[in-house]
């Protein structure tokens, strides 16, 4: 499935935040992430980010779809990360 995950934490957490979701997605912008990803690995990556989130303050919100072409991106600015899909 294609994801776009977009968190929001306190500041003492945002750097365990940033590296966590870069082992699973492709950075996009601060806190934004997109990519394909399985639904087994969504949840590790949860499972994982639950074990140091304030639930009370900080927030994680998925945006999920089959796949990337189901959705369409527009940029406006400069993009700080071009995603190449290729096999």
């Amino acid at each position: 499935m294609y994801v776009i995950l977009v968190y929001d934490c306190g500041e003492r957490r945002v750097a365990k935040m940033l590296k966590l979701c870069r082992k699973y997605l492709n950075w996009i912008q601060n806190s934004v992430f997109e990519g394909e990803i399985s639904e087994v690995r969504l949840k590790k990556l949860l499972y994982s980010a639950k074990e140091f989130m304030d639930e009370s303050e900080d927030s994680i919100i998925i945006f999920k779809g089959p796949n990337h072409s189901s959705l369409e991106k527009e940029v406006v600015g400069k993009e700080r990360c071009s995603i190449d899909n290729f096999l």
